[in-house]
């Protein structure tokens, strides 16, 4: 068995505390919850089972149904615009399943009932709150459940 000397002994311990240190400083990961209701078209945000957020959406109108299911963002992108849709603008895109994504819009009337090609709109300044705690919380800690 090796012994350590005085040196290598004092490197090891202060080895050992800046990593502990490391560890005490990392920033805690919350599971967040997007929750979109269809049918009453609103969205829930939920941060470790504490209720966040409650904002108005709007979903895919007749013919452009958005999916069901249950879905983690696959990518982001603060701007963005559309390539199918005549470049409409989508701010603080979540892109969760193919070419949907949650996104700020600037048809403010329109929310709270369906108008979208099947993406889920929000208002601009809660499509930059969600794109930021799903940023801070990291998307694989983020599930998006989408009802009705």
């Amino acid at each position: 068995m090796e012994w350590l000397t005085g040196g290598r002994l004092a490197r090891r311990a202060f080895a050992a505390v800046v990593v502990l240190f490391g560890l005490a400083l990392a920033p805690a990961r919350a599971d967040v919850v997007v929750q979109i209701d269809k049918s009453s078209q609103r969205m829930a945000v939920s941060v470790d089972g504490t209720m966040r957020y409650s904002w108005p959406v709007s979903t895919g109108r007749d013919g452009y149904g958005t999916p069901s299911g249950t879905f983690h963002p696959q990518s982001m992108a603060r701007h963005y615009f559309s390539r199918k849709y005549y470049n409409a603008p989508m701010p603080h895109a979540i892109f969760f399943y193919y070419g949907f994504a949650i996104h700020g819009t600037n048809d403010l009337a329109r929310l709270g009932g369906p108008a979208s090609h099947g993406c889920v709109r929000l208002h601009p300044s809660h499509a930059a709150a969600l794109f930021a705690l799903v940023q801070q919380q990291g998307p694989r800690n983020t599930r998006i459940e989408i009802s009705n």
